[in-house]
Formats: structure tokens, sequence, C-alpha cells
């Protein structure tokens, strides 16, 4: 997108969002880099530069805008789209990998070299994993520094640098301001607890199945719905933290109570990834709507996301629990497997209990204390032995290989591993055509039978995750409705 200048200019000169995340526009004259969105009076084309990440245009030597703020934008949706080595880089960096495990820990998880990472990134990002986990850092900074009273020296620390030095050079070259004038202008009064954001999408979106999902389907004590929030406990690399996520109109309200600051770039990268909110929406909408019998649904609801999750290893033994049952006694065996293997935790603010269980504290547990045929409680103790034996449902996971070491395991049909697919690897084209809700809306719809949805499904492509959700929420079924306030 960014080497198209002709259609940079036309984007920046409309103001369009739908672009924000997508490239960075630099302005010669003024040493800024900003938003396509950016509201000020666009500069001449002769004086424009585009970039495809902040990080390439901070390397180049341009500031951030202090008016559209676009080191905030929505991510790029290539990143959720796509499954090769650059876009298992991109999540993984976003979730914090680098800060924690440096280049060779990120190369190490994504099966190449660190000079092939480098590479790669590079060429498409025109800047190296360091120099965007550094974009991401002061990103992380400025968060802290405008919503807490931290001092700065342990602001500097949470926010992954390592030396209150480089941390002052940071803000200075990317914000052309000091911390202190950062926190002087900020707007609102500074928390001493939990930690208040802004989650930015691009519209529209459709809040109805993405909370009325993760409400219908939560497990007591580790999700809840409560004045209007949905809220979750989560396993975080330096300790654990509690999210609550309200729909606002081009936001959602985001809240953070973190035991270590240092896990602020993962939470909120996962909380964003549990909500889809970097997808393209519009692209999304446009490609199901050739098919006529989608379009009216997509009119109806223009925005759909697929609902994710915060913890693949998490998701996948509860789509295991949920194999042949119902909604709720999928809640009840995972509530119980919560209460006995769970970790508690304290909430002041709600009635969450417990950090689902690990693979590792799943390990040890009784098949016999499980009140479920004898054949899943196999299939469940297989995937367990499968994650403590490291496989990867995380972020950075290649999904084609991922989908082969799922079938293999006993008891792992279609269903289980596309429902994987869909929720915990994020890919948007997994799709369900035995899922009985799909069935039943193929029936209504006039689609076919099994052969007859599969077929049409191709002009889908790659989208069949979102037109799922489409196509589940024709039975009004109460898990695609929006929770009461």
């Amino acid at each position: 997108m960014y080497e198209d200048f002709e259609r940079c200019v036309r984007a920046v000169q409309a103001k369009d969002a739908r672009f924000d995340g997508w490239f960075y526009g630099a302005v010669l004259t003024t040493g800024i880099y900003c938003r396509p969105s950016c509201p000020v009076v666009p500069p001449k084309p002769r004086n424009m530069r585009f970039y495809p990440s902040a990080a390439a245009a901070q390397q180049a030597g341009f500031r951030a805008c202090k008016r559209c703020r676009p080191d905030a934008s929505p991510g790029s949706p290539l990143w959720n789209e796509r499954a090769d080595l650059v876009a298992r880089a991109m999540r993984l960096i976003a979730d914090g990998v680098v800060d924690t495990e440096g280049v060779r820990g990120l190369a190490a998880r994504l099966g190449y070299s660190v000079r092939q990472v480098e590479r790669q990134v590079f060429a498409e990002l025109g800047a190296g994993p360091l120099a965007l986990a550094r974009a991401q850092r002061a990103q992380t900074a400025r968060t802290l520094i405008e919503t807490t009273t931290l001092p700065m020296t342990e602001l500097a620390l949470a926010a992954g640098f390592g030396s209150i030095r480089s941390f002052n050079d940071t803000v200075r070259e990317v914000f052309a301001l000091t911390p202190t004038e950062l926190r002087g202008r900020a707007k609102g009064r500074p928390s001493a607890g939990a930690i208040l954001l802004r989650l930015p999408y691009r519209k529209p979106l459709c809040p109805d199945n993405l909370f009325g999902h993760l409400v219908a389907t939560g497990v007591p004590g580790v999700e809840e719905w409560r004045d209007g929030a949905y809220r979750r406990t989560l396993r975080l690399p330096h300790g654990h933290g509690v999210a609550a996520l309200r729909p606002e109109n081009g936001h959602i309200a985001c809240r953070l109570s973190l035991t270590d600051l240092r896990d602020l770039p993962a939470a909120t990268s996962r909380c964003r990834r549990l909500l889809d909110l970097d997808a393209d929406p519009v692209a999304v909408d446009d490609q199901l709507a050739t098919d006529p019998l989608l379009a009216p649904l997509v009119a109806a609801a223009p925005g759909r996301r697929v609902p994710r999750t915060v913890d693949g290893a998490e998701f996948a033994v509860r789509a295991v629990l949920g194999q042949q049952v119902s909604t709720a006694a999928a809640r009840t065996h995972a509530a119980r497997l919560v209460v006995a293997h769970g970790e508690p935790i304290d909430d002041p603010e709600g009635g969450l209990t417990h950090l689902f269980p690990s693979p590792e504290a799943l390990a040890s547990l009784d098949p016999e204390t499980l009140a479920m045929p004898r054949s899943r409680r196999r299939t469940l103790l297989a995937l367990v032995a499968a994650l403590t034996d490291g496989l990867d449902l995380g972020a950075g996971s290649d999904w084609t290989a991922t989908r082969a070491a799922l079938i293999a395991l006993p008891g792992f049909g279609p269903w289980t591993v596309e429902s994987i697919a869909m929720r915990a690897l994020g890919d948007p084209d997994a799709f369900l055509p035995t899922d009985l809700g799909i069935k039943y809306a193929a029936e209504l719809l006039g689609l076919g039978g099994h052969a007859g949805v599969v077929a049409r499904s191709e002009a889908w492509r790659p989208w069949r995750a979102y037109a799922t959700q489409h196509l589940w929420a024709t039975g009004d079924h109460e898990i695609n409705r929006m929770p009461a306030a």
C-alpha cells in the first residue's frame, strides 16, 4: 500500500480513517509523521513521504504528530490476515516477545535464523524487529505517562527501557516532548491504580456477536459481564491481570489492572486480538456482500468481528470440553477445572476468582474426576500432553503446521480443529461446515447440504470465519446477542 504513492495521497487528502495503520504519511517540511486521517490540512504531495510502519518513519527522522497520535493507530489488518513469517513476527512483537526474549527468542519461536527474520521484516516494514519493539516501547511509555502517576524511573522500567537515559532520549525523539511535558499535556486525571485505555478500531463494528458470544460462553470465575463491561482474568509473562472491556463509539474502553506494569503491551495486544480490533470490516463486508444470500445479513449487521481469545491453550481445552455438548454444559465442565486447578486471584472490583488452569497445572489432573465420556477424557489428556510438549497455539503459530498437529491427536475432528483455528490461531478463513448452527443457517437460507455449503463458501474466501458469524446470527441465538447493560 505505502508504495502506491498516488493512492496514499488520495487517502490522506480524503482523511480516510480506513487506512489508519496501513501506512504512515510523513511531511518533509515539518519533520512530522501522521496517520492518513489526521485532521490537519493535508500537505502538498511533493512534500509527502510514506512508510509502512511508525518505526520506519521514526528511523527516517520524523516525529509523531501531536494532533492525530499515529502511534496509537489500529494495527495493520495484514498481520491478522496472513500466516507468513513477517505476519507471525509482527503478532509476536505486538505480544512483547522481543522485550522479554530478544530477537533471538523471536527467531527461535518462528523457527528461522535471526538473520532471516531481520531481513524479511525489514524488507516489508522498513525497520527491523528491534526498531519495531522500540516504537512499541515508546507507545507504552506514552500510555503510562499519561494515565498513571508512576515516578518516571519506575515508569521507564515498566515500559521496557533498560535505563532512564534511553527512556528520556526515545520519548524526546519520537514525540518531540520530554516525559514531564507529555504528562503535563495529558487530558484527564492520571490514575494511581488501574490503567485506562481507548482501544481504537476501524468502523463499523457490530458489538452484538462479539460481546454476546464472549459472555454467553464465559467461564464463571474467569469471565463475567458487570456494569456494561466484559471482564476477564489474564495470564501474562510477568504476572496476572484483569481486563474490563466496554464498547464505545469509535473505540473500546479498556481498564487494565496488572500485577506488573511490564505486561502492559502484552495485555493490550491480547485484548485487541480477543475483540479482533485490527480487522478491516469494509474489505470483509464488501467481499461477503457479493453473495446475494449473505448480502442482506451483512447489510443488517455491518462490521461483525470474530470473537477470539487471549490464550490459545485455554481455548483449545475449552473446545474439547465443548465437544458434542451444550454451551451451558461446556461452561460447567470448564468451571470445575478452574476451581480444581486454576490459580486463585483477588478481584476487589468484581467477582473474578481464578486464572484459567495452565497446561502444566492440568497435566496432573486425575481423568476419573472428569464427568465426561472416557473418549473425551482421552482427547483432553492428549491435548494437555501436546501443549506441555510445546504445541504452540499462540500469536506466532504456523496455521498449517498447527492444524496438522491437532488433527493427529485422538478425538480431534474438523469441527474442533477449525474452531481452534478460528478463535485461537486467528485464521480469518477458518470454516466449520459441520457445525449445527451452520447447518441450520444453510437450511434456512437455501444453501443446500454439506457439499453445497462448502462449494458456496469458496466465494467467501479469505473471510469464511466472518461469514460464519453472519450465518450463526440467522438463528437469533442468545449467544449472538449483546447482554443487557
